[in-house]
């Protein structure tokens, strides 16, 4: 009888051959998990952790990135990857997040099919173009000279968002953004073209409609309203103010105005020679609107101009106790008590200008 106990001369052959395809099988698994699946983002102290490729950069910045500020454990595992997978020629900019667990294979997919991380920033109120511009090369890849350029492009402007180079500055609006690092400067003004479209709904419109006001006049009147006070409670009852001069064809004799036309908004006491300015946005000397707005207007402000208090005050003055608040009056007597108390308190802490 055969005995079964004993291998058979095929299986004693075999089992070595299926040992060494196991232990290179095993191999193969480890080292293809150590290329493609093993983390290989290098875990930070400093929070998240970011990859920025300029637009038109190649994969050798893309290298160079990665290595300057140590992002990858093992940067040969990536490098040899990547050049298998063809992602040196499928390079695209942007600002990309990288975690702790990511491997080369995520990483790569990340990157070749653009996943970037948004830019969150808040837009400051500005007063002149070149703020705007750098306000927003700070956050974002955007060329600030780019930008500046279609800001004076008179052409373009009209083209595009139906304003000039006086008016624009009514296009933004200050507040939280959330855009795309790589964003174009053309880009950057279709995004706050966009959000001032949203914000002028059909309510506001027609808030403007009832008052005889257009989107960009209501803008230039709540410039003015922002520079005037910082008070919540007040700001409707100075855009009443205006309002009712505007009405009654009173100049506005608004001293933020005057101030944006002699170009010093540190003045804190205007004199009579400021007023003899020659500029559209001297209010003293011109009647109505000036041609552009003075800063860029917030939501606030706005609102306060599209509901404003009804009243039947056409002055007003800073109040003397340094409050932030104003006093108000219907006459030109009682304007000239609060103004004189005012003077006097300028006068005391010797305030010249």
């Amino acid at each position: 009888m055969p005995d079964y106990k004993k291998p058979s001369l095929l299986r004693r052959l075999l089992w070595p051959i299926l040992s060494a395809l196991l232990a290179v099988l095993a191999v193969g698994l480890g080292a293809a998990w150590y290329v493609l699946w093993k983390p290989n983002v290098h875990t930070s102290a400093f929070g998240p952790a970011y990859l920025y490729i300029r637009t038109g950069s190649g994969f050798a910045a893309v290298q160079d990135s990665l290595r300057k500020y140590e992002l990858l454990r093992d940067e040969d595992t990536f490098e040899w990857l990547a050049r298998q997978r063809n992602y040196p020629a499928q390079v695209r900019a942007g600002r990309y997040l990288l975690t702790p667990q990511l491997s080369n294979s995520a990483l790569l997919d990340m990157l070749m099919q653009g996943e970037q991380d948004t830019v969150a920033f808040v837009l400051d109120a500005f007063k002149y173009k070149p703020q705007l511009a750098r306000q927003v090369a700070r956050q974002l890849e955007t060329d600030s000279v780019g930008l500046r350029r279609l800001l004076q492009d008179n052409r373009f402007l009209r083209q595009q968002y139906q304003l000039d180079t006086t008016t624009i500055l009514t296009m933004f609006l200050p507040g939280p953004y959330r855009l795309l690092w790589n964003t174009s400067a053309r880009q950057f003004l279709d995004s706050a073209a966009a959000t001032h479209r949203r914000f002028w709904n059909r309510q506001r419109q027609q808030r403007a409609d009832s008052l005889g006001l257009s989107p960009a006049e209501v803008h230039v009147l709540a410039s003015i309203v922002q520079r005037e006070t910082s008070m919540k409670e007040d700001k409707p009852i100075i855009a009443g103010v205006y309002l009712n001069r505007l009405q009654r064809g009173m100049r506005l004799q608004a001293d933020p105005t005057l101030l944006w036309a002699i170009g010093n908004f540190g003045v804190k006491r205007v004199l009579n020679k400021d007023k003899l300015v020659d500029s559209p946005y001297n209010t003293y000397k011109h009647k109505g609107l000036p041609p552009g707005p003075i800063t860029s207007a917030n939501r606030q402000s706005l609102d306060a101009v599209l509901k404003p208090a009804a009243h039947k005050y056409v002055f007003f003055c800073a109040r003397p106790d340094h409050s932030g608040y104003s006093d108000f009056a219907e006459t030109y007597a009682q304007h000239k008590q609060n103004a004189r108390r005012y003077q006097h308190m300028l006068d005391s802490m010797r305030i010249l200008r």
